[in-house]
């Protein structure tokens, strides 16, 4: 992550594996910007998200060519999205997690990222959920959007999640029918 992140500041390029923009970007793809997610490995940066840029331009390239000096291995052939930036800028206020999550990507719109207080408010999946959203925030429930949990080895996207004390909380807002209709595109 950190090397990640060097290399877009001095470089100003970021990769993104192909089959992970095809499985988690397919529906915004190609992106306008980039917002860069900071983990744990980034001290009291961590869990946030304070860093943007525009994309100047995207291309296909494999790994070999984006890390020549990197010794040959089973990734050396993967293919990547090599995104070009423009100048990476820095959010006056930083978008925060509430919770200590590692983020794959979050689709969002450019109204929601400049508006944004928390990573919650960048979801942008379905306007019902959007609804949803507004309201459990206007009664300060506290809620996470979009979390992934793993059940007896079978992975699940649920659309809010409410942690309790005396147990946990599953709110789906769309249904089978949305989430198929999503997965099959």
């Amino acid at each position: 992550m950190i090397i990640d992140f060097r290399i877009l500041s001095s470089q100003h390029w970021y990769r993104i594996p192909v089959e992970r923009a095809q499985k988690w970007l397919k529906r915004a793809w190609p992106p306008q910007w980039i917002a860069f997610y900071q983990t744990q490995v980034f001290g009291t940066e961590e869990f946030s998200i304070r860093y943007y840029a525009e994309i100047a331009d995207i291309c296909q390239v494999y790994r070999h060519e984006l890390f020549p000096h990197e010794p040959q291995n089973k990734k050396s052939d993967s293919r990547y999205y090599k995104i070009m930036i423009c100048l990476l800028q820095q959010l006056p206020k930083p978008i925060l997690s509430r919770r200590r999550r590692r983020i794959i990507f979050i689709p969002t719109t450019w109204q929601k990222f400049v508006n944004a207080a928390e990573i919650n408010d960048l979801y942008d999946d379905s306007p019902l959920e959007d609804r949803l959203w507004a309201e459990l925030k206007r009664l300060e429930i506290s809620v996470q959007r979009q979390e992934f949990i793993r059940i007896n080895k079978t992975d699940y996207a649920l659309d809010f999640a409410v942690y309790c004390k005396s147990g946990n909380l599953d709110i789906e807002t769309d249904g089978d029918m949305w989430h198929s209709t999503i997965l099959a595109e």
